[in-house]
């Protein structure tokens, strides 16, 4: 394996590295940045996004020559001791592991319909915009089997750097692609086969009365307000019984109750 040794905070090499948080807040220019090794080996190994290169602690080096022995193309990797390394990205990297990734041409939403298996999970997010929640949601639909996620306009950045970090890199492997109207995405999935339910603490049916069918679309909402109404008298809603003087657990914990329920099929 093959590194750069970076002993200057300001060598253009690592400039796309620089003052993190705040680039966090103006963006990146098609950029995105990946943090530790977990997110880091899913980035390179198993992701349809390109790394740009990557900045490691020299003390973590050690561990990552499995993840780049499996890769299957080379990128620079520079390597920087503690100080030029929290120089660099602005803060104290407790991680050690960095990763600059290329965006690339986003996936519209009828490409990944046209290719979604015969029996198709997909989650559609509303209004999801904390990170936290929204990587939540990823990490729950890779590990129940989820084929995609639709966005919203209102929903945050699945590439923020937060989001990516609390996804454990699924936000790097689930397909996923904006969709300018719920409303209408919920007719067009209808013309492909999809049985579309609502996610509410208010929903009609107990979400355990419902068997799994071949094409399922799950709407999640907004904590607080939820999915905006007129979308919820578009299909059919379901709650989550909670213990009794309880409202409601928070969006990724339904999420991931939802997807169990409907991915149980398939165990």
């Amino acid at each position: 394996m093959d590194t750069i040794r970076i002993d200057d905070p300001e060598d253009p090499r690592v400039a796309p590295y620089l003052d993190i948080r705040e680039r966090d807040v103006v963006g990146r220019q098609g950029r995105f940045i990946a943090e530790g090794k977990v997110v880091l080996n899913v980035l390179l190994n198993g992701s349809r996004f390109q790394a740009e290169s990557v900045l490691v602690l020299e003390n973590r080096l050690a561990g990552l020559e499995e993840v780049f022995d499996k890769a299957p193309v080379r990128v620079p990797v520079y390597v920087a001791g503690r100080e030029v390394m929290d120089r660099i990205a602005g803060f104290p990297i407790h991680r050690g592991i960095l990763a600059v990734g290329e965006k690339g041409t986003p996936l519209q939403v009828d490409d990944i319909l046209r290719t979604l298996p015969q029996k198709a999970l997909i989650v559609v997010a509303v209004g999801i915009a904390n990170h936290d929640n929204l990587g939540a949601i990823f990490r729950n639909a890779a590990a129940f089997g989820a084929d995609a996620v639709f966005i919203d306009p209102t929903c945050c950045d699945p590439l923020y750097r937060k989001a990516i970090r609390v996804s454990v890199g699924a936000a790097l492997k689930v397909p996923f692609a904006a969709a300018p109207d719920p409303a209408s995405l919920s007719t067009d999935l209808m013309a492909c086969g999809f049985k579309s339910f609502a996610l509410s603490p208010s929903g009609v049916t107990d979400i355990r009365d419902v068997q799994p069918g071949e094409k399922t679309a799950l709407y999640l909402g907004t904590e607080g307000e939820g999915l905006p109404a007129p979308l919820l008298a578009r299909m059919q809603t379901l709650r989550i019984n909670m213990a009794k003087g309880f409202d409601s657990v928070n969006v990724a914990a339904a999420s991931a109750i939802a997807l169990h329920h409907f991915s149980a099929s398939d165990r």
